[in-house]
């Protein structure tokens, strides 16, 4: 993929992000959930008033990942109170990473990976942190692979749906 690169998604890009985060989020977790909890979650999470505050917050940082002119995947990373949980000072949070189902395989979903390490680096924290939903062994073997240990567990509500997710860290 020799045209593959990131670029900072800016509040111009508004759209172009929730169309990337609706549809990669469904590709990933559709066939594993109820239409309403989807529904409902890609609604609550995705609406562009939502993105749009979480673009402007000076502790959240979005990145596409761009095929050419393809926007192929995505980053957001969250340091400070932009955390979703663990409000750390030391810590960086990944709270999103995702690859159109036609990319995956082809080393999107590392380079956005490197993308998040390198931010953390310069941002000078002990550790970075996630959740992941514990039915996607996808996304486990990918953070196992790059270093990432289970340390606790945490609820995600997807619609109704109270589901697991494992907490990982990295130490940096």
């Amino acid at each position: 993929m020799s045209s593959l690169h990131l670029i900072p998604v800016g509040i111009n890009a508004v759209h172009q992000l929730r169309e990337i985060s609706c549809s990669t989020f469904f590709q990933t977790f559709q066939e594993h959930n109820k239409a309403e909890d989807m529904e409902a979650y890609l609604t609550s999470s995705f609406s562009v008033e939502k993105l749009t505050q979480e673009i402007k917050n000076p502790n959240t940082e979005f990145y596409f990942a761009k095929e050419g002119d393809i926007i192929v995947g995505y980053l957001k990373v969250n340091i400070g109170e932009a955390q979703t949980e663990q409000k750390d000072l030391n810590a960086f949070e990944i709270e999103r990473i995702y690859v159109d189902r036609a990319y995956l395989g082809k080393k999107v979903g590392q380079l956005l990976f490197q993308k998040a390490v390198d931010i953390a680096k310069s941002k000078q924290v002990t550790y970075i942190w996630l959740g992941v939903w514990e039915e996607n062994h996808r996304a486990l073997a990918f953070y196992k692979k790059n270093g990432f240990i289970p340390f606790d567990k945490h609820v995600f509500m997807l619609g109704n749906d109270a589901q697991t997710d494992i907490m990982m860290k990295l130490l940096l």
